[in-house]
């Protein structure tokens, strides 16, 4: 299974881990990595070609982003997150999207969560609503938030008799973000809240995420968003759990050369690495399968494989996290300093993987 550095130029990596502890002090990404992003385009990974984006397949930018995570766990996480909602350009609609998406600092923040309402109105919804952890929002250019659609004070029903919710895109300008972020991971990923008060929006800002309302007529847009998240954040924890075990390798020959533990404790150590490693590159190996066959099935007929991209996205997080769980505690005082890479991936991924989408019994 490749090791995820071959996609990115080692400059690139360079730039993104030099400015990685002074973008967790910013708790925002740093002007170079941002420039960096800029200039490769990252963040429209999903953003249609009609609207200056990428359109990238799902497996290349999958395997994209599993790559950003090795660099740097929050600038892994910010691009994923933010170039998954430039996804939802395919579902827009086209009076309204070239406006939007033709931007070449476009960056798309927001939350899945439901804790806003939309009340229909002449031309559009008033929008009300506090949302949190909106990965990349102090740089976003836009913001998207689910709402619960209201006719007056009663809540719209969609067919099946539930609340009906739906997504919203709003001007960066309109919106009020304030802090929200005090965790010990992903500190550079600006995750803050946000809230909007009586905002008038016009109708064009509601979209709905569903294979058969997309707008652009491509495969990417037909692909299931349950599986595209999962595929995406699994690969972001992925990556975090190989710049993990890269890391582990040179601290435990510094401890050998050290001579701080015996022979037989050494070997012991480096064994249980390289053990480790094999076992996440065969995770690793599996999950690219899956998620390989499942965008050619959606290619060549009807879509099939899906749950196995599910099974495998949890199985690669759960190796991921006790992969570096073992090793962690051979790593000494270093891996518990603040200030070191290895600290900063520890806590990086610990903070990620607590996204409920990846954890199951």
């Amino acid at each position: 299974m490749p090791h995820p550095s071959y996609l990115l130029k080692p400059e690139w990596v360079k730039t993104i881990r030099d400015t990685g502890a002074e973008a967790e002090k910013l708790a925002m990404l740093h002007p170079d990595q941002l420039k960096l992003v800029y200039e490769q385009g990252w963040f429209k990974f999903l953003v249609p070609k009609a609207y200056s984006g990428l359109q990238l397949p799902l497996p290349d930018m999958v395997r994209l982003e599993e790559s950003l995570a090795w660099a740097n766990g929050s600038l892994g996480w910010v691009v994923t997150l933010c170039s998954g909602a430039g996804w939802f350009g395919g579902f827009l609609s086209a009076d309204v999207a070239p406006e939007l998406l033709n931007n070449p600092a476009l960056c798309l923040a927001g939350s899945g969560a439901s804790t806003g309402t939309a009340t229909i109105t002449d031309g559009g919804y008033i929008i009300n609503g506090t949302w949190k952890y909106a990965s990349g929002a102090h740089h976003a250019t836009h913001i998207t938030a689910n709402c619960i659609i209201k006719n007056g004070d009663e809540p719209v029903l969609d067919a099946d008799g539930n609340e009906l919710i739906l997504p919203f895109i709003f001007d960066k300008k309109d919106v009020e973000i304030f802090p929200a972020w005090k965790y010990i991971g992903m500190m550079a990923t600006g995750s803050d809240a946000y809230q909007v008060s009586n905002l008038f929006v016009k109708a064009n800002r509601c979209f709905k995420i569903d294979p058969a309302y997309a707008v652009i007529n491509e495969p990417l847009y037909k692909y299931p968003f349950l599986q595209l998240a999962e595929a995406t954040l699994a690969a972001n924890i992925s990556g975090m759990a190989v710049h993990f075990l890269d890391l582990c390798g040179p601290l435990f020959d510094e401890k050998q050369l050290g001579k701080r533990q015996p022979g037989t404790y050494r070997d012991a150590t480096k064994q249980l690495l390289d053990e480790l490693t094999a076992k996440l590159n065969n995770t690793r190996a599996e999950f690219y399968r899956a998620v390989d066959a499942s965008w050619q099935s959606g290619l060549t007929g009807p879509a099939g494989y899906l749950t196995e991209v599910s099974a495998t996205s949890r199985k690669l997080a759960k190796t991921a996290r006790e992969s570096v769980d073992k090793l962690y505690p051979y790593c000494g005082l270093q891996a518990a300093n603040p200030d070191t890479e290895i600290s900063q991936t520890w806590r990086d991924l610990h903070t990620a993987s607590q996204h409920s989408l990846l954890n199951s019994i």
